[in-house]
């Protein structure tokens, strides 16, 4: 049996993880929303400059078949369109669509470069791998956001 004063601060404690939760509710959508978007226009932009992008190799050796040159550029304003979109919340049917679209491409490596990205198939993965397979999140990320386009939010329970 609680005495009085556990059951006191259980209400606050109670109350507390409440609000929190609400809070998260209510902001936690806009807040990937606007995350993923700063990841896309950074990732994005730092490919418009040669040299500066730590994925412009991993790019260049996967996309082989397209000169590179001409492919990188492409998909630097292709992830900075897809971050502002995100970043704006504007066109997100479209920005999602991008998203979605761009994201196979990330995976390509996994297959055609496996020697630069596991060390110890299938479960060591070297810095390369791990950069890959962090889009599952991003992957994540983009689903919860397009469960929202049409008015969805997450609701706490009280």
């Amino acid at each position: 049996m609680q005495n009085i004063e556990e059951r006191i601060v259980n209400k606050h404690l109670n109350q507390i993880d409440i609000t929190i939760t609400n809070w998260m509710a209510n902001h936690g959508v806009m807040i990937l929303r606007v995350g993923l978007g700063i990841i896309f226009f950074w990732f994005g932009v730092l490919k418009f400059f040669p040299g500066i992008s730590p994925a412009e190799e991993l790019v260049r050796n996967t996309v082989y078949f397209i000169d590179p040159d001409i492919f990188i550029p492409i998909l630097a304003l292709w992830e900075t369109i897809i971050g502002l979109g995100l970043i704006t919340g504007k066109f997100m049917r479209l920005t999602l669509l991008l998203l979605f679209l761009q994201m196979p491409g990330t995976a390509l490596p996994l297959l055609l470069l496996p020697d630069v990205v596991w060390n110890y198939f299938p479960f060591g993965l070297t810095l390369e791998g791990q950069y890959i397979i962090k889009n599952l999140v991003l992957i994540g990320g983009g689903l919860v956001l397009g469960g929202t386009v049409r008015g969805g939010k997450l609701i706490s329970e009280s």
